[in-house]
């Protein structure tokens, strides 16, 4: 949730020993933090795909860590420990294996993940002899480079074949999640459009949050009442405003519902819709802007019999020009099937009434369910299968 693309850190600190222990906190560079990682964690002496599969499987956890703001979000100092129960093993002025320095100057800014999937992987692993674990076994990965396995097939045998290798990601500080200033009504950017996501998903497990619709990154009524409802379901301060305490509560259960921080997980795999112009949208594109103009063509497809059904699959082909020619024809713009500028601005125009006079309706599509004087704290007045969305469901619409 926190950021849209993984960065590799300057610096990462460490607490010696469990979370809630005394123990100190060491800040060190992420590279050396690796280093220290690998020459405790695996053998120097064996075969190099062992030693670059458990490294990267080293990074790929570590970065994990810093992405889902694990520690931070729980109002920890630090990012990760350097207890074994938790996370990976780190000794405070170790020494470092030479090999093992040069193989993690070459990869501690490559990381693994999901295909599909924005954060690194998780990639817990074991020893494989006194601990076994779903991950990563480190003495089956020797086992498995002697067999003639490179790094890569390693990996796979215990991530599965749908990982893929980050290469060179970019170098920065640390970067939190939280804007600095809280978020109020009237607000607008990127990080009101995370807040909106991560309610919307949360709300599938707490559904007396009401759903946002659209996505949009302005901070309206709609966001501002999801806000309230959530501080009031955990005990916030039930003013509508996103500090510093309701920013990370969200990061904090938004992981946790999700999974992000674990090796099986539902993935980061979007942050929410813009609908700001991108350029010429036309036959042959595909990706996130053609998903947002097939969404608002599938929308308005519901309430004007002119407009062709399509799926909303990112990509553009003749089923997607022939709704762009025929909203054209019926706004008397030129009937190109390319989504230029002007079509653009009349195709978002004629959505957004669309969204504020019906999908925003309390009177249509009401978002919550009363029951009783004291509605306000029954969180089961509204389930998951009684709440409507916020928007219409058709062929290829997926949960946010």
């Amino acid at each position: 949730m926190p950021v849209v693309t993984p960065y590799i850190p300057e610096y990462i600190t460490v607490h010696i020993g469990a979370p809630s222990s005394g123990g100190e906190n060491v800040t060190v560079t992420f590279s050396n933090y690796i280093k220290n990682v690998a020459s405790s964690e695996i053998y120097p002496t064996w075969e190099p795909p062992a030693l670059r599969a458990n490294i990267l499987a080293q990074v790929s956890f570590a970065l994990n860590r810093v992405y889902t703001e694990f520690y931070p979000s729980r109002g920890y100092p630090f990012q990760i420990t350097s207890s074994t129960a938790y996370d990976q093993k780190f000794i405070p002025s170790r020494n470092i294996f030479e090999n093992v320095a040069k193989l993690v100057d070459e990869i501690f800014d490559d990381y693994i993940r999901r295909q599909g999937h924005v954060e690194p992987l998780s990639a817990k692993f074991c020893n494989g002899t006194t601990t076994t674990c779903d991950g990563l076994s480190q003495w089956g990965s020797q086992d498995l480079a002697l067999g003639g396995y490179n790094s890569m097939q390693i990996l796979r045998n215990y991530y599965g074949d749908d990982i893929e290798l980050v290469i060179d990601a970019p170098i920065q500080g640390i970067r939190l999640s939280y804007p600095g200033s809280a978020l109020r009504r009237d607000d607008s950017g990127p990080e009101v459009a995370v807040i909106q996501t991560s309610l919307n998903r949360i709300s599938q497990d707490y559904p007396a949050i009401p759903k946002i619709w659209p996505v949009d990154g302005i901070f309206g009524e709609q966001t501002e009442n999801a806000v309230r409802k959530f501080q009031s379901i955990f005990k916030l301060t039930s003013d509508g405003v996103v500090g510093k305490s309701t920013w990370y509560k969200l990061v904090y259960l938004y992981v946790g519902i999700t999974r992000l921080s674990e090796l099986v997980t539902e993935g980061q795999t979007f942050f929410g819709i813009s609908f700001q112009y991108p350029d010429a949208v036309e036959l042959g594109d595909s990706g996130e802007k053609v998903n947002v103009l097939q969404y608002m063509l599938a929308v308005l497809s519901q309430f004007n019999d002119e407009l062709p059904l399509i799926t909303i699959d990112g990509v553009f082909g003749p089923v997607t020009r022939e709704a762009v020619r025929a909203f054209q024809e019926k706004k008397h713009l030129p009937e190109t099937g390319i989504a230029d500028r002007k079509t653009w601005d009349y195709l978002y125009r004629e959505f957004q009434g669309v969204s504020e006079t019906v999908l925003d309706n309390p009177n249509l599509f009401p978002s919550e369910r009363q029951s009783g004087a004291d509605a306000d704290t029954d969180y089961g007045t509204t389930t998951q299968m009684t709440q409507f969305p916020g928007y219409p469901l058709t062929l290829g619409s997926h949960d946010a």
